[in-house]
């Protein structure tokens, strides 16, 4: 299938590592023009080195989206590098790990903060700031990256912030939609990134059992009996990123194989 992607230019977050590089990496073979984002230059240059595309270019360019000023460099950048900005994706936050969460009485208000700071804050500022491009345009695609937490309790933080950019979406999606411009929330679940290794060492010694087993227990969050990869949920990352996906505006996509017992509608 064509995904009339070609010609593109994106913008990725988080876009040195996990689901963020897997997005790139795809969006890159589909002819897009990807400008990795991170704060850590050296990682960005090695993932970029990483980036085979197909005849598009690869840009890695550091940016705190914590900070204003820092995400609206980095857009300028992008766009006197690629010509304009159609696509964005949202990656950039800090990664929920399995096991125990505080409990009430632990929450910090300061956490809570840090969380909001950098995944609905930071989203919002690079949405905001490539926005006027895609106005320009009459055509753009926002896919920002939250979580299931969204959807069950057990992580009070990890609910907070990806209900709170679910809802960030769908505002940005009623405004812009009428401009061109789609805006879709992706929830994934646990993920097979390159994190995943020391978890299951992590979760293994812990628990006193195989690193097989700790897998085989994650698994059985999903209906299709396995972990879906970072490269999967970036296959459904790419089609939101697409013309084809305009249909689609406003919406929570889950992308973590399937909860088993819910029925969302």
């Amino acid at each position: 299938m064509d995904l009339k992607l070609s010609g593109k230019h994106a913008i990725i977050t988080g876009g040195s590592r996990g689901i963020g590089l897997a997005t790139a990496k795809a969006l890159a073979a589909e002819g897009v023009d990807v400008a990795l984002v991170s704060r850590n230059q050296a990682e960005l240059d090695t993932a970029a080195a990483g980036i085979h595309p197909a005849g598009a270019r690869v840009l890695a360019i550091a940016a705190d989206t914590t900070d204003d000023a820092s995400v609206r460099s980095m857009v300028a950048g992008v766009v006197l590098e690629f010509g304009g900005v159609d696509i964005v994706v949202n990656a950039a936050a800090t990664v929920a790990g399995p096991g125990p969460k505080p409990g009430v009485e632990d929450l910090r208000d300061e956490d809570l903060r840090v969380e909001i700071e950098t995944k609905v804050l930071g989203y919002l500022r690079t949405a905001r700031a490539a926005a006027p491009h895609m106005k320009q345009n009459g055509w753009g695609r926002i896919i920002n990256v939250a979580g299931l937490a969204a959807r069950s309790t057990g992580s009070t933080y990890g609910t907070i912030r990806n209900v709170a950019v679910a809802a960030m979406t769908k505002n940005l999606a009623d405004e812009l939609g009428a401009s061109g411009i789609n805006v879709t929330v992706v929830h994934p679940g646990m993920t097979i990134t390159e994190r995943i290794p020391a978890m299951l060492k992590a979760q293994s010694e812990a628990l006193g059992i195989t690193e097989e087993q700790v897998l085989a227990g994650m698994a059985k969050g999903t209906t299709i009996g396995r972990i879906v990869t970072a490269e999967e949920v970036a296959n459904v990352i790419t089609f939101l990123a697409s013309p084809l996906s305009v249909a689609i505006n406003g919406d929570a996509i889950a992308a973590g194989g399937g909860a088993p017992g819910p029925i969302f509608y």
